[in-house]
């Protein structure tokens, strides 16, 4: 935990893709812990700016795009409205929510990038580059997929991997495609402007190593397997048609990258926000009694920890972040979220099928965060936690104390007289709990921050259980009273201390105690309520949720389930591919070849290596095929051979050849064996 008082503080979240809605798991991510931070900043009084947008430049964008047959413009629109709106319903309350398509933002970035260009940061250079020759287009890293040299995950992107958390580049992949056509990519020569991140790696140790001890140990793992890995230069520009234009000659047709565009959609966002404010955006980026927080999920540590830093560091005038609270994943019923298979909680939906119960979805995502590692969100989880913790506990503490409020005392709270060693207990425990919880909050720990604000209902529940006012009443009416007194004090406590978490909730409390907004630090305290003040009758916080409700949306998730099911089960055949000329034909030499030894490749699930006869020689061949075939049945097989395909290492294994295999439609591969009689080396014609 840094232990700096810091003058101001520039909160930011994870820019979220305008190319489809918001769903749980970003929210569990960073959305919702961003947002309680910030409101607990506010209530103690900090300067805060919090700030998001629309990332609107990525090549989800263009994906998305292609598959609805529109433009790039029309998916941002329309979904950067859609998720603005869905902020804010839920309550999300940035102090800014921009687009990175906005004009300051497009000249922000492209300043930034010429100073570092003009002051000598990029290195220029020519290399290969994967291009789709089908669609005549060159390729960025999220246009292409293929097999993860390091965990064999067949679906891996050009940058990274989703299953392991790798660092790629497109080079590294096995078997990449174009997202575009479907095709095998092929080397193209283009110029780009690099941007040398391995000179920034003593920089980034001391950083995050040294000064930053207190690092969440998932964040500060991955950012030491990077650094352990050694960086490489990375390209800031790519050839694309959507995106903001390199501003420097000799790049037309080129668009900045979009993790170069978009962190410093931060930077001029804040820029908007300062200036229709009366404030100094500087402030909030350029002076060092500011403290940066970025929150995000963990598939952004990379550019938020090694990329973005760095680029600060180059520029020289800019503060670099003090925390990155990154959070895991968040699955839905035991399975991962997936947007293209439908399988998530859709916020938009969520906000439609269950009105008014934002807070619900904020406790339930809060009490069971993805802090350190990926968790789960079930349905009868989030019934569970509304109905046992929010109605049973929260909700009914604060009934009780209201109720028999106007029952005993015209709805007037009573004056507090003698008090007795019970009454000392509670008042002390109500003291320690806003420190409790806001040291929690100050490590980034949310789970615990709502376990202690639950606890501080149970201790009001267990006070009027203990006290019994309601047999006291007819015999000692000042005992009441000040048992009374106590109670709607920590109710008031509840108000200002939920406001993070149940910021619904909190206003209802209020407005029900007829309590003024007040300040974290008088939370606690005997304070709060005016002997003689008067209230309002109890209105429900919390109503319990059915089983009905619940099941209707666990079927709604079967209903999808059933239905990717039913689709992956239809028969797809790929289309043709396009024509190729008998001369590229007979440029393979496909030969037969026979398997002398088979094995697993070490620390792989995927992979197998070989050794293959080919009538030449004999030669180590690596395949992604080990979830289809084991070692033992493979030795012996005679097999179709691609002889000529140029080396290449997979997993520090040299493979000097290809072995053809059909792949079904459900993904099955089958061995594609020549007769037994053929001999090996025979060309395949």
């Amino acid at each position: 935990m840094s232990q700096r008082d810091f003058k101001r503080y520039t909160i930011t979240a994870a820019l979220p893709y305008a190319n489809g809605p918001v769903h749980i798991g970003h929210l569990a991510g960073v959305y919702v812990p961003a947002d309680i931070y910030v409101r607990y900043l506010r209530l103690r009084g900090k300067d805060v700016a919090f700030i998001c947008g629309s990332d609107e430049h990525g090549v989800a964008i263009t994906l998305r795009a292609r598959k609805e047959g529109v433009t790039p413009q029309q998916i941002v629109d329309k979904y950067h409205e859609q998720i603005k709106g869905s902020f804010e319903q839920f309550g999300i309350s940035f102090d800014i929510y921009s687009r990175t398509s906005s004009k300051t933002h497009h000249q922000t970035a492209s300043d930034y990038f010429k100073k570092l260009y003009d002051n000598g940061k990029f290195v220029e250079q020519s290399s290969e580059q994967f291009y789709d020759a089908k669609e005549k287009q060159f390729l960025a890293d999220r246009y292409i997929k293929g097999t993860c040299p390091t965990c064999g995950f067949e679906e891996a992107y050009g940058d990274q991997c989703e299953s392991c958390g790798s660092t790629l580049s497109p080079a590294e992949l096995i078997n990449p495609k174009s997202m575009l056509s479907g095709e095998a990519p092929v080397m193209k020569e283009t110029k780009h402007w690099y941007f040398p991140l391995d000179q920034y790696e003593g920089w980034l140790r001391e950083w995050i190593g040294e000064e930053h001890p207190e690092w969440k140990p998932n964040v500060a793992g991955q950012c030491k397997s990077w650094l352990d890995n050694g960086l490489r230069p990375r390209p800031m520009t790519r050839d694309l048609d959507w995106g903001i234009p390199v501003p420097v000659e000799g790049a037309d047709g080129k668009v900045l990258y979009v993790w170069f565009d978009a962190p410093i959609g931060y930077i001029s966002a804040t820029k908007d926000w300062a200036a229709a404010n009366n404030k100094n955006w500087e402030d909030y980026w350029k002076d060092e009694e500011t403290r940066l927080v970025h929150f995000i999920g963990k598939d952004n540590i990379v550019f938020h920890c090694i990329i973005f830093p760095s680029l600060l560091k180059a520029d020289g005038d800019y503060i670099v972040p003090d925390n990155v609270p990154a959070n895991e994943f968040l699955n839905l019923e035991s399975n991962k979220i997936s947007t293209s298979r439908n399988w998530a909680v859709w916020l938009h939906e969520y906000l439609e099928e269950f009105p008014e119960k934002q807070d619900v979805l904020r406790y339930v995502l809060t009490a069971n965060a993805p802090e350190t590692k990926d968790n789960d969100f079930t349905w009868k989880d989030f019934q569970a936690r509304n109905n046992n913790e929010l109605v049973a506990i929260f909700g009914n503490f604060v009934n009780r104390a209201v109720v028999l409020t106007h029952k005993y005392f015209e709805g007037k709270v009573p004056a507090c007289h003698e008090l007795t060693a019970r009454d000392e207990e509670v008042i002390a425990a109500m003291k320690e709990f806003p420190g409790k919880i806001e040291s929690a909050l100050e490590q980034f720990k949310f789970r615990e921050a709502a376990t202690q604000l639950i606890d501080l209902a149970r201790v009001g529940n267990k006070y009027l259980a203990d006290t019994e006012p309601w047999k006291l009443i007819k015999t000692d009416q000042q005992r009441v009273e000040t048992i009374m007194h106590i109670a709607l004090q920590l109710a008031g406590s509840l108000a200002i201390l939920s406001e993070p978490f149940l910021p619904f909730t909190s206003q209802k409390l209020r407005g029900m105690l007829k309590q003024n907004q007040v300040a974290w630090a008088e939370a606690g305290s005997l304070n709060l309520l005016d002997a003689g003040q008067a209230i309002d009758k109890a209105v429900l916080l919390f109503e319990k949720i059915e089983d009905k409700t619940v099941e209707a949306q666990v079927q709604k998730l079967m209903d999808t389930k059933k239905a990717n099911e039913a689709a992956e089960a239809a028969p797809q055949v790929a289309p043709a591919k396009e024509e190729v000329t008998f001369d590229d034909f007979m440029k393979m030499d496909l030969r037969v070849g026979e398997i002398k030894t088979a094995e697993k490749v070490a620390k792989s699930n995927k992979l197998l290596k070989f050794t293959v006869d080919t009538g030449m020689d004999q030669r180590t061949i690596v395949s992604g095929v080990a979830k289809h075939f084991s070692p033992e049945e493979m030795v012996g097989k005679k097999v179709v051979v691609m002889a000529n395909l140029a080396p290449r290492k997979i997993m520090g294994v040299e493979s000097q050849g290809m072995l053809l295999f059909a792949e079904n439609a459900d993904g099955t591969l089958k061995a594609v064996s020549p007769d037994a009689e053929a001999e090996n080396g025979a060309g395949i014609a």
